[in-house]
């Protein structure tokens, strides 16, 4: 309607501040220090004000299309584009992907922007609670964070798994493996592939998962890392692996949408994909501390093969025979003595199912029986009726009898 002016706030403020310039309650100088703007500016709205009137404070682009901006039509493109194939990227990834596979540059924000325009609403970040935030470690190597984070990976075309997640706490660089869960022989299985690629670290955190942590004894994990001299962490609440945590929610995102380009369903088709592309990609966006030294030791002098393995101690029977998981095993003679009975062995289960028993750091030979072994040398005595020990119990019995008939009969 004519006559109306429709100005924001801070627009009416600074209308009443000009105005007080004007019938000389305030300087020019007092009035840029309220309004935050440069003194010639201060001047120049001054100067509109007495020309034009009360509209003189409104900007005159207001209601204009910027010069910079792109058109319609390729916006029209974009957000074609968007609900066509990226309809759950967030407008980051979104971003990326524009570059990468369309050869189209334009920044998160204006697609964060123009989608809100066409109401399609982006996934928001939930408040948190503020916890004091730990400093990264100075060096790649000295912590390595260390968690499985399960979830529907394959989006409904392959069945659920768990991504084990190594994060170096001081570089964010990540290592990635599949596995159906996340159990023993799998998280031994993602530390051997990691110390043979990047070196052993200084220290190891994770949470308090019965893989890692059991009360009384060491875990076949736990023990693994004290035979490499790794300090092991646990950590006492997920937001205490903060790092890892995060990653987590990254790869939630970005490794869905990227196996579901690739068309993979399946863990083994995923841990090549990991191996050959993503992983080198995603440390190449993600990590930092390019220059942070590296403190990993070498693997030299170590047999990885029989400390990433299952090992458990048995007794040896007088049979010389040992228990293991309901089944029976007889040690043979051979090169290293035999232990004596009641000794223990060490029987040590390798990843890739092949089993071994030492005794003193010995290898020993042996045998799987299929069944219970017999009792042998043993020879059953039976007490002949002449012996003494059958009168000292007849007569035991005897007594017994006539002290009972006394006392029943007098």
């Amino acid at each position: 309607m004519k006559g109306i002016l429709t100005m924001s706030q801070k627009e009416v403020e600074g209308l009443k501040i000009i105005s007080q310039v004007e019938t000389n309650k305030i300087t020019v100088t007092e009035a840029a220090e309220l309004l935050e703007i440069s003194q010639r500016q201060t001047y120049r709205i001054l100067k509109k004000i007495k020309t034009e009137g009360s509209k003189g404070i409104i900007h005159k682009l207001r209601g204009k299309k910027s010069n910079r901006g792109y058109p319609e039509k390729f916006k029209g493109k974009i957000i074609g584009i968007y609900r066509k194939g990226y309809s759950d990227y967030g407008p980051t990834l979104f971003s990326e992907m524009l570059i990468k596979y369309h050869n189209i540059s334009i920044s998160d924000e204006t697609l964060r922007r123009w989608l809100r325009e066409n109401a399609i609403t982006t996934s928001l970040r939930k408040k948190r609670p503020h916890r004091r935030k730990r400093e990264r470690r100075s060096c790649f190597g000295e912590l390595l964070q260390f968690d499985g984070s399960y979830h529907d990976w394959f989006e409904g075309r392959g069945a659920e798994c768990c991504l084990i997640n190594c994060v170096d706490d001081a570089t964010g660089r990540v290592y990635l493996r599949f596995a159906i869960s996340e159990n023993t022989q799998d998280a031994l299985l993602t530390m051997w592939e990691y110390v043979k690629k990047n070196g052993i670290p200084r220290s190891i955190y994770t949470d308090r998962f019965s893989v890692y942590k059991a009360e009384g004894e060491l875990t076949d994990f736990g023990r693994a890392m004290t035979e490499l001299n790794i300090e092991t962490i646990f950590a006492n609440s997920p937001q205490a692996k903060g790092r890892v945590e995060r990653s987590n929610r990254t790869l939630q995102d970005r490794l869905i949408k990227a196996l579901r380009r690739e068309g993979i369903s399946n863990i083994a088709e995923a841990n090549k994909y990991l191996q050959k592309i993503f992983i080198a990609e995603y440390n190449k966006k993600f990590a930092v501390n390019p220059e942070a030294g590296d403190v990993h030791r070498s693997v030299e002098g170590y047999n990885l093969q029989q400390i990433f393995c299952y090992k458990t101690n048995r007794q040896v029977r007088n049979d010389f025979t040992i228990n293991l998981a309901g089944g029976y095993i007889q040690l043979e003679k051979g090169a290293s003595p035999l232990p004596r009975p009641k000794q223990s062995v060490t029987v040590s289960k390798w990843l890739n199912g092949e089993m071994y028993i030492y005794f003193n750091e010995q290898e020993l030979n042996f045998t799987v029986l299929k069944s219970k072994p017999a009792k042998k040398g043993y020879k059953l005595y039976k007490v002949p009726k002449d012996h003494p020990w059958r009168k000292m119990n007849q007569k035991i019995s005897d007594d017994k009898q006539r002290n009972f008939f006394r006392a029943a009969f007098g």
